[in-house]
């Protein structure tokens, strides 16, 4: 006997509203989406952001898609559209010190969780990014490629981009030299030639390799000049 509501992962769907629109027509709305920024960045948060939006399909969220595919112009004009037509909205962030101590893959998870549970609606059914989620508090079915397949999902992921590249552009003055402004915390060749003569600040994940081989260095460095 099949069970409902299914666990496979959908790769794919026909449009941005496709999956939310049957599962509302099924009863199992509303509909959260949830996705996050900055995973594989080397320094700076992670963020997660969950969303619910109206079944209506407003004019205003008509660009939505992967935040990635979006320029970063277009994502600052949909991001207070986003806050303004959704029904829900909730962004979660983990510093960098908190990614190193509870391992990126457990934290993307428990924001997903802490995200979902910061709506101010409960959702009846979640689609999140990639992830299979447990623990959440109404099904859930992980998709991937979600930010290019569901509308919930991509308006999270805006959501999620937006604030992570603000806390960045601020750190880039609080730490200036790295660039942070432009790279948002990842390994560009401009990003490790800063930490090749800077060395990691205080907002690098000091469980990532490079900046852990970096931090060996500096300590063999300074044990020898003793």
């Amino acid at each position: 006997m099949t069970s409902w509501p299914p666990r496979t992962i959908i790769r794919r769907s026909s449009g941005l509203r496709t999956m939310e629109s049957a599962l509302v027509r099924s009863g199992l709305g509303p509909v959260a989406g949830v996705d996050e920024a900055g995973r594989g960045a080397c320094a700076g948060p992670l963020v997660v952001a969950a969303c619910v939006l109206a079944p209506k399909p407003y004019p205003a969220l008509a660009r939505l898609d992967d935040s990635k595919k979006l320029t970063e112009r277009t994502r600052e004009e949909l991001f207070p559209a986003i806050t303004r037509l959704a029904v829900a909205w909730s962004v979660v962030s983990f510093p960098a010190e908190e990614v190193d101590r509870m391992g990126v893959h457990v934290a993307n998870i428990e924001g997903m969780r802490r995200a979902v549970a910061g709506l101010s609606t409960t959702p009846g059914y979640v689609l999140t990014d990639g992830f299979r989620v447990p623990g959440l508090p109404a099904p859930s079915l992980p998709v991937i490629g979600g930010d290019a397949a569901a509308a919930c999902i991509a308006a999270a992921s805006v959501l999620a981009k937006v604030s992570r590249d603000r806390v960045m552009v601020a750190m880039d003055e609080t730490h200036p030299g790295y660039g942070f402004a432009i790279h948002k915390g990842y390994n560009t060749p401009g990003h490790l030639a800063a930490l090749e003569v800077l060395g990691p600040c205080p907002e690098h994940r000091r469980s990532w390799s490079n900046i852990a081989a970096l931090l060996h260095r500096v300590d063999k460095s300074s044990g020898s000049a003793r």
